[in-house]
C-alpha cells in the first residue's frame, strides 16, 4: 500500500480543525500551518483552537505547529488544504518549496477566484502536481458534527486509488468515520462547489417563509442541475445517489449548521450582501462560488436556473422575492 508519510493541515478553520482532530488520533503527530503566530499560542496554551471547535480538545505535544508554509511544506510528505478558497492563491503566494511531488489533499469546498479552477486543477496547472498525487476530500460533513464524533461518511477522491485507499484507511476511517474512495476528483469538488449554492438558495427560500414542501422540490430540482453541469464538465459514469453528491448536498440545504443556508436565510429576510457578511463572521464559500460557477457556464450554456437566480439576487441585486417567484414558475 502506498505510503502517505508524514500529514501537515494548511488552515486553521473549524473544517481544518476537524480534520486535524480525526487524523491526529490515527498517526499521533501532524504538522499544522496557522497563519497567525498568536492563534498558535493560545492552542497550546489552551489545548484547543481558540477561534473555532472549541469543545475539540488535542494533546499539542502531538503537533509540530507554524506560521511558516514553506518550514511546513518542506517536512512534510502530505499536505492537507483546508483554507477557504477565496484566501488559498495568497497562501500560496508564499511558497519557494517545490509542491510536485507532494500528496496533496484538498479539502476546500471552493473555486479559486478569478482563475475560476477546482483547486485540484489549479494545483495541477499552476504548480505542475500531477492528477496522481491530487486528491480531495467530499462528502456529507459539517465540521461542529465531526468534532463532536457524530457518525459521517467521508468519500477520498484520486486519479490513483491506491493513494486514496491508504489516506482513507490511514488517516481518517474510525468508529465515527466511515470511508470509501473515487477517482471523480473533478466530479466531487464541482459538486461541493455548487451544493453552497444550492444551500444559499434554500437558505434564502426559507427566510420568504416558503415551507417545508417548497424545499423539498427546490432540492430534487437542484440535484438534477447538478447532474447536468457534471455531465458537461467532466463526462463520466457516476451515480448522483452518492452521499458525496446528494447527501452533501441535502445537509448542507437543510442543517443549521450549514453557513451558506444561513447566509442565504439572512438575504431572503431583507439583509444585504454586506451586512449578512459581517453579522456572520465566517465565510460562506457559496457567494464566491456563485459568481465563478456563473461565469464559467457562461462557456458551457447548461441550462442552471437555480444558480441564475441565486447571482441575481447577490450580484445583480434582484430583489429575492421577486426572483424566487420567476424561479417557482419554472418548476415542475
Amino acid at each position: 500500500m502506498y505510503n502517505i508519510g508524514k500529514v501537515a493541515i494548511i488552515g486553521g478553520g473549524s473544517w481544518a480543525t476537524a480534520i486535524a482532530k480525526i487524523v491526529v488520533g490515527h498517526t499521533h503527530h501532524i504538522g499544522w500551518y496557522m497563519r497567525r503566530d498568536d492563534r498558535i499560542e493560545d492552542f497550546r496554551r489552551l489545548g484547543h483552537n481558540p477561534a473555532y471547535l472549541m469543545s475539540a480538545r488535542f494533546n499539542v505535544d502531538e503537533i509540530f505547529f507554524s506560521s511558516d508554509l514553506n518550514k511546513i511544506v518542506e517536512a512534510y510528505d502530505t499536505l492537507v488544504f483546508v483554507t477557504p478558497s477565496p484566501y488559498l492563491k495568497n497562501h500560496l503566494k508564499k511558497l519557494k518549496t517545490r509542491i510536485r511531488d507532494k500528496f496533496i489533499i484538498t479539502a476546500i469546498k471552493g473555486i479559486v477566484p478569478d482563475d475560476n479552477l477546482v483547486c485540484s486543477e489549479y494545483f495541477h496547472q499552476v504548480y505542475d502536481v500531477p492528477y496522481d498525487n491530487l486528491s480531495c476530500i467530499g462528502g456529507p460533513s459539517h465540521a461542529e458534527e465531526v468534532a463532536l464524533e457524530r457518525l459521517s461518511y467521508l468519500t477520498v477522491g484520486c486519479a490513483d486509488l491506491e493513494k486514496a485507499k491508504a489516506f482513507a484507511d490511514n488517516c481518517l476511517s474510525s468508529d465515527y468515520i466511515k470511508t470509501k474512495t473515487s477517482s471523480d476528483v473533478v466530479g466531487i469538488e464541482y459538486s461541493s462547489v455548487l451544493k453552497n449554492v444550492y444551500a444559499i438558495a434554500a437558505g434564502i427560500c426559507g427566510g420568504l417563509k416558503y415551507g417545508d414542501n417548497f424545499q423539498a422540490v427546490l432540492m430534487s430540482n437542484a440535484v438534477q442541475e447538478m447532474h447536468r453541469f457534471l455531465k458537461a464538465v467532466h463526462p463520466i459514469e457516476r451515480s448522483m445517489y452518492d452521499s458525496v453528491y446528494l447527501g452533501d448536498l441535502l445537509v448542507t440545504g437543510y442543517s443549521n449548521f450549514s453557513r451558506n443556508r444561513t447566509f442565504g436565510t439572512m438575504i431572503g429576510k431583507g439583509y444585504s450582501v454586506k451586512s449578512a457578511q459581517i453579522e456572520m463572521e465566517m465565510i460562506a464559500e457559496g457567494y464566491f462560488g456563485t459568481k465563478c460557477m456563473k461565469e464559467i457556464n457562461r462557456h458551457l450554456h447548461v441550462n442552471m436556473p437555480i444558480l441564475d437566480a441565486v447571482y441575481n439576487i447577490l450580484y445583480e441585486r434582484i430583489n429575492p422575492q421577486i426572483e424566487i417567484k420567476l424561479l417557482t414558475d419554472s418548476f415542475r
